[in-house]
């Protein structure tokens, strides 16, 4: 069976090098924050850290599974969408009958094996990005 998003970025191989990725993140996208608004959420981080330093961590730690789980459907539908959208355009500017035929019997079930198949899909890519 193919990982979901929750399984594969809490591996304990993997988790805490997420949480540490994110926490890096955070830390950045803060430092890059300018204007009021910028200033405000910088006084309240710098707030936050020197109260309980390693509280942004924990934070991250304990939202990463809930997060994971919602960001499972849209990385799903959206790729597998975007996937399907190529093979569809492919299949309506063909001049052959024949695979049109067989690709339009399959489509209805399309979604449901892209789906299944983006873990390995995703790996593919990564071996190669």
């Amino acid at each position: 069976m193919a990982a979901t998003l929750h399984e594969m970025l809490l591996a304990p191989e993997i988790q805490p090098q997420v949480v540490a990725d994110c926490e890096a993140l955070v830390n950045a996208e803060v430092s890059d924050m300018s204007g009021i608004s910028g200033t405000a959420v910088k006084l309240a981080y710098k707030t936050v850290r020197t109260f309980d330093a390693g509280h942004i961590h924990h934070v991250i730690q304990t939202l990463l599974p809930r997060m994971a789980d919602e960001l499972q459907p849209y990385c799903e539908d959206e790729v597998c969408e975007a996937l399907l959208a190529i093979t569809d355009e492919r299949a309506r500017n063909s001049t052959r009958p024949t695979i049109v035929k067989a690709y339009n019997t399959v489509r209805r079930s399309a979604a449901k094996h892209v789906k299944a198949a983006l873990p390995s899909v995703g790996a593919l890519v990564q071996r190669y990005a």
